[in-house]
């Protein structure tokens, strides 16, 4: 340790200029699993809130729940509780004079079930009537406000916003609840349609024709663009890892190549070989640390100042994860050069 802070020291620019480029990568790392985390939460932001285990849909809608919808018939043997709730989705958009176009998702529940009962408000209050909904609080962001009257997919009738919710995300667009009446008028349909699917609370395996339940995780996956969106992220962020790991590899094994006369010189005098490797391990790893600490304190001073807009999730995980790996392509890193120092000849000093 002694030999790896009297270089650094030495060498200021050398490893200035490394510490840089492991600085601009971890925070790059955490930019990226920050938007990662952020818009998954946004695609499973309601699904989460209904503490959903099963989702009942329609066989061939392929997992989705805007393309489903259940008859009476279809659920004739279904034998519904108290953790069970009927929901109907149609996409919509949001429209207001005023203010700038919206496109949501439109969800109808029932009020005496519990759903609608657990919905988390943050100001007003719950739709009632079939002329009132309550939306997600990224639309008091865009300047909507209680009481403002919307129409919704264009058509002659205004709804009232009674109220604003948390939480209330499904597929990255912003959710307005109201009643099953107001679904069925958004989405004509025949008069036998139940609803769009069932969430329950309680892990079910209910089957019947045309009809199928899914455990959570299977019908998240099948959300649009979500599993391609975390691919990708992933893709990227494994990239950057591999990134780091050459830039220290490459940086310390060009280092130790040019102070091989100055390692001859320190083992003619006796120094061992593991004094020299701990050096160099050394270096790596505070390189390392330093450049991943100077990363995480701007990543906090981007999160305070980033817009609510932005969905951007600087989970404490992410920073865990990010400083493990870093630390560990710098082991790795500095075990490149290592051979290079176990070659070097003591006589060459002489």
């Amino acid at each position: 340790m002694f030999l790896a802070l009297k270089e650094i020291k030495y060498e200021k620019l050398r490893y200035g200029l490394i510490t840089l480029m492991i600085f601009l990568i971890s925070y790059l790392i955490f930019m990226l699993s920050s938007l990662a985390v952020g818009l998954a939460s946004q695609n499973t932001q309601a699904v989460n809130s209904w503490q959903t285990q099963s989702v009942v849909l329609n066989d061939n809608a392929n997992v989705s729940l805007s393309q489903s919808l259940l008859t009476k018939a279809d659920l004739k043997d279904f034998k519904k509780t108290n953790n069970d709730s009927f929901i109907g989705l149609v996409p919509i958009v949001i429209k207001e004079k005023k203010h700038q176009t919206i496109s949501a998702q439109f969800i109808g529940l029932k009020k005496d079930e519990y759903i609608y009962k657990d919905l988390d408000i943050v100001s007003g209050r719950k739709a009632k009537h079939n002329d009132e909904i309550a939306v997600d609080q990224i639309l008091w962001d865009r300047g909507y406000r209680l009481g403002d009257k919307v129409t919704l997919n264009g058509s002659d009738q205004k709804y009232k916003i009674v109220g604003f919710l948390k939480n209330a995300k499904i597929n990255i667009a912003p959710i307005a609840y109201g009643t099953m009446a107001t679904w069925r008028k958004l989405r004509p349909m025949a008069p036998n349609i139940e609803a769009s699917g069932i969430i329950s609370k309680k892990n079910l395996d209910f089957k019947a024709k045309n009809v199928k339940s899914y455990d959570k995780q299977t019908f998240i996956n099948k959300l649009p663009g979500y599993t391609a969106q975390n691919s990708t992220f992933e893709l990227m962020i494994g990239f950057l890892f591999v990134i780091s790991l050459i830039i220290i590899a490459v940086f310390l094994y060009i280092l130790t190549m040019q102070k091989m006369p100055n390692y001859a010189v320190l083992r003619a005098q006796g120094i061992p070989s593991k004094t020299l490797i701990g050096a160099t391990l050394s270096q790596s790893l505070i390189l390392v640390i330093l450049g991943t600490v100077l990363a995480y304190i701007l990543m906090l001073i981007t999160v305070s100042v980033m817009p609510a807009t932005v969905p951007i999730n600087f989970a404490p995980w992410i920073m865990i994860s990010t400083f493990a790996g870093m630390i560990l392509m710098g082991i790795i890193g500095g075990l490149i050069p290592i051979k290079s120092i176990l070659k070097v000849d003591p006589s060459k000093a002489v």
